[in-house]
């Protein structure tokens, strides 16, 4: 009797992003790099569309989208800026758990949680119950940034750790541990440590030659938290010789009033974008970086071994991005400028004090966290003998 032939390995990616686009980029890319191995990935996204994301090429449910209500995250607000109701929290629950069932995964891969996102419990929650009751139950692996979010209230660590270990195979934490250890930023990270794996960080490849070439690229991530940066670097372009070319990217969240506003301000050598598809190939040919320090930027940043400046987003107790920016400037990597009080005149001294400083060495950092996540999830699945043949139509 002829056997049937194995099917291609299936992986459920559920990410939610609330307020810029990080999460979503690292997501994307490791779901490429999934789909580059032979992998059949369903990317799962609930927050608002962002060109370029997933990625045209891959399977997609697009939920209802959600956002932060707040720069705190302390609500939900649903794609028309209203308090997100219990109706809503049902719909989008039935909609995961239905697509759960259609995808029948192998993998299934959830960024953030239970480290995070704790706004989306309303359906996470149901999602690992609905997994544990497969038949075969699916390898579960959570996708975790290297350097986590230290306001912590009492007892959540814990709870951290007990839904780890009752619903989750992997930690996947995206970082190298020569760089960030998770047990830097979460303090019970020994009682996991059997399930924790470091991939390595998720950058892009090396990126191809720049068709232009600016002294200062500016960038604002998302855009949602931007605005202030990108008022201060204008601000700044007009301080500093009309000679510089400025390249500013807002983000696709940025507002379009302040979008017109800024355009409008712009003096003469400085472009303004929502979005480059380039970007990474500007970092390569930039004299200076000036943006935020989310994971992923940062990434770019060192892919392409540009000088950087950088300005942590720390609205709302947020601690993430200091906690980075403070170990870039340890390693002679990248100088910091605080968030708070930011003026175009202190920026202006700034950039033009890191326009005269030498190229930066870049350390050997392990940036090959896509392809390496893709790789530790296929041993594991091999290992486990988790494939499973292809069913009948």
């Amino acid at each position: 009797m002829e056997k049937r032939p194995l099917r291609k390995r299936r992986v459920f990616f559920y990410v939610q992003h609330l307020l810029g686009i990080g999460h979503l980029a690292r997501a994307s890319r490791i779901a490429r790099a999934l789909s580059e191995r032979d992998f059949e990935v369903t990317m799962v996204t609930g927050g608002m569309p962002v060109p370029g994301f997933p990625g045209e090429d891959l399977k997609t449910v697009v939920l209802p989208p959600v956002t932060a209500g707040d720069k705190g995250f302390s609500g939900l607000s649903d794609g028309n800026g209203n308090p997100v109701t219990s109706a809503f929290q049902e719909h989008r629950r039935n909609l995961l758990l239905e697509a759960l069932h259609q995808t029948e995964p192998d993998v299934v891969v959830i960024e953030a949680f239970p480290f995070g996102r704790r706004q989306m419990r309303f359906e996470l929650l149901p999602l690992l119950d609905a997994i544990a009751a497969m038949e075969p139950r699916p390898l579960v692996a959570t996708s975790l940034r290297d350097i986590l979010q230290e306001r912590i209230k009492p007892g959540r660590a814990e709870e951290t750790v007990d839904l780890v270990r009752a619903h989750f195979d992997l930690v996947l934490v995206h970082g190298d541990p020569a760089f960030a250890r998770i047990e830097e930023t979460f303090p019970l990270a020994s009682e996991i440590e059997d399930k924790v794996f470091y991939t390595g960080l998720v950058a892009p490849p090396p990126p191809a030659s720049p068709a232009e070439k600016f002294d200062v690229l500016v960038s604002a991530g998302g855009g949602a938290v931007g605005k202030e940066l990108i008022g201060a670097a204008l601000g700044a372009a007009m301080l500093l010789p009309e000679g510089l070319r400025w390249c500013l990217v807002t983000g696709p969240n940025l507002p379009q009033a302040d979008f017109d506003a800024f355009a409008a301000m712009a003096p003469n050598g400085a472009g303004l974008f929502r979005f480059r598809q380039d970007f990474a190939s500007l970092l390569a040919g930039a004299r200076l970086s000036v943006s935020q320090a989310g994971y992923n930027t940062v990434c770019d940043t060192l892919r392409a071994g540009c000088a950087s400046l950088l300005i942590p987003f720390t609205a709302g107790g947020e601690t993430e991005q200091m906690t980075r920016a403070e170990r870039l400037e340890k390693l002679g990597l990248a100088a910091v400028l605080p968030e708070e009080g930011i003026t175009p005149q202190e920026l202006a001294r700034k950039i033009e004090e890191m326009l005269s400083r030498p190229k930066p060495d870049i350390p050997p950092l392990d940036l090959d966290g896509a392809v390496k996540t893709a790789v530790i999830l296929e041993q594991r699945l091999l290992s486990t003998k988790a494939v499973r043949p292809s069913r009948s139509a």
